[in-house]
C-alpha cells in the first residue's frame, strides 16, 4: 500500500513539473508584439522595428518633413494579401527609402533593397583609372593602405575602405617610409566604410593630444525620443610608433560614408589637417539588424553619433575646401583633387 502511494504521488510530482516547465517554456517564447507571415503583419512588423529602434526620426523630420505616421498610413494602403514577394518588397522598401539613409536596407534572397542617393544623386569627382596612374607599379601595402612617393616629394595614401583591420604598427611603418615627404595627401573617396577601429587608429597618429571629437547617444527606450545623454568622444593620440607632423590634405567625395565620415570627422579637428575636395555622403548613425516574419533582414540606424559641436553629420561633412573635378584635367589623365592637393601642400611648407 506505501509503495502504491509513493508511485502515485511520484507520478502526481511528475506531471506537475511537466506541466510548470511547459508553461515556463511557453512564456519564455511569448513576444511582446507577435506578426504573423502575411502581407500585412509583415509590414506592420516592419514599421514597428524602425518606429521603435531608428535613431534619427526627429532629425529627419527636421531636414526632408518625414512624418513616420503619415508614412505608415500611406504605404498602408498599398499592402494587400494577393501582392507577391517582389511587390511587397518594392513597397517596403520605398517605404523605408523616405528616410534617405545608407544604412537603412532590407535584405531577401532574392535582392537587397537601399537608398543610396547620399553619392548615386551627385557627381562621382574621382576616376579610378586616373587615380592609379599616381599609385603606378611599385606602390607599397599597408593592411590596405596603398602609399607611394610622388616625384613632388609628396606622400600620396589611397584608402579604399576600413573593411580590414588597421594596426599601430602599419600606420607607422607607412609613415616612416614616407618621412621625407613634405606632405601627405590621404585620398578616401569612395570609401564606403567598415570598421570604427581601423578609422579611429589610422586618425590618432596625426595628433599628440587627445582631442574631443564629438559625441554619442544610444537608444534606452521604444520612443523615439528616448535616448541617453550624450556621451563624449576622443581621439587619443596613437600610444607608439610614428606620429605624422608635417600638413595633411585629406580628400573626400559623396562616397565617403560611415566609418570613413566618422574617420574624416576626427582628422578635421587634427592639426595641419585639411580637409579638401566635395561634402562627404554621411551615415553617423551606428546600425543594428533585426528579422521580419518572413525572414527577410532589416538594417537601420541605431545610435546616434554628432560633431563636437553637437551637430550631426548624417548628411556629411563639408570640406575646408571645396573642388570639382575638371573635364580638362581628366582629357589630359590628370585628377584634380590629386593636383590641387599637391598645389597646396606645396605651398604649406
Amino acid at each position: 500500500m506505501k509503495h502504491c502511494q509513493r508511485d502515485i504521488l511520484m507520478k502526481v510530482t511528475r506531471r506537475f513539473l511537466w506541466a510548470v516547465g511547459v508553461l515556463l517554456l511557453l512564456t519564455a517564447c511569448v513576444k511582446e508584439d507577435y506578426y504573423d507571415n502575411s502581407r500585412q503583419g509583415n509590414y506592420e512588423a516592419l514599421w514597428k522595428i524602425m518606429n521603435e529602434h531608428y535613431c534619427f526620426f526627429s532629425y529627419k523630420q527636421q531636414e526632408l518633413g518625414v512624418d513616420w505616421d503619415e508614412v505608415h498610413a500611406r504605404y498602408a494602403s498599398q499592402i494587400n494579401e494577393r501582392m507577391t514577394n517582389a511587390q511587397l518588397f518594392e513597397v517596403l522598401c520605398n517605404m523605408l527609402a523616405e528616410l534617405e539613409d545608407g544604412h537603412v536596407n532590407l535584405s531577401a534572397p532574392f535582392d537587397f533593397g537601399r537608398n543610396w542617393s547620399f553619392y548615386e544623386d551627385y557627381p562621382e569627382h574621382y576616376n579610378d583609372s586616373i587615380a592609379k596612374l599616381y599609385l603606378g607599379h611599385n606602390y607599397s601595402i599597408a593592411s590596405g593602405l596603398k602609399y607611394v612617393i610622388l616625384d613632388d616629394n609628396i606622400g600620396y595614401v589611397r584608402c579604399e575602405s576600413f573593411e580590414n583591420s588597421i594596426g599601430d604598427g602599419n600606420v607607422s611603418m607607412m609613415l616612416q617610409s614616407l618621412a621625407s615627404c613634405n606632405g601627405l595627401i590621404i585620398d578616401v573617396r569612395g570609401n564606403g566604410g567598415g570598421q570604427l577601429t581601423a578609422a579611429q587608429t589610422l586618425a590618432s597618429h596625426f595628433t599628440n593630444e587627445k582631442i574631443l571629437v564629438g559625441y554619442v547617444s544610444h537608444k534606452t527606450g521604444k520612443g523615439r525620443n528616448d535616448f541617453s545623454s550624450p556621451r563624449k568622444l576622443y581621439l587619443e593620440p596613437a600610444s607608439g610608433g610614428v606620429r605624422w607632423q608635417k600638413p595633411v590634405v585629406v580628400l573626400t567625395n559623396r562616397a565617403v560614408y560611415s566609418a570613413a565620415n566618422d574617420f574624416v570627422k576626427c582628422m578635421m579637428y587634427c592639426p595641419n589637417v585639411t580637409i579638401m575636395g566635395d561634402r562627404t555622403g554621411g551615415g553617423s548613425g551606428m546600425p543594428f539588424n533585426s528579422e521580419l516574419p518572413n525572414g527577410w533582414q532589416v538594417r537601420y540606424s541605431a545610435v546616434v553619433y554628432y560633431d563636437r559641436d553637437m551637430q550631426h553629420t548624417e548628411f556629411g561633412i563639408a570640406p575646408d575646401i571645396s573642388l570639382v573635378m575638371s573635364g580638362a584635367d581628366i582629357a589630359q589623365k590628370k585628377d584634380t583633387f590629386i593636383e590641387k592637393a599637391r598645389e597646396y601642400l606645396s605651398t604649406s611648407q
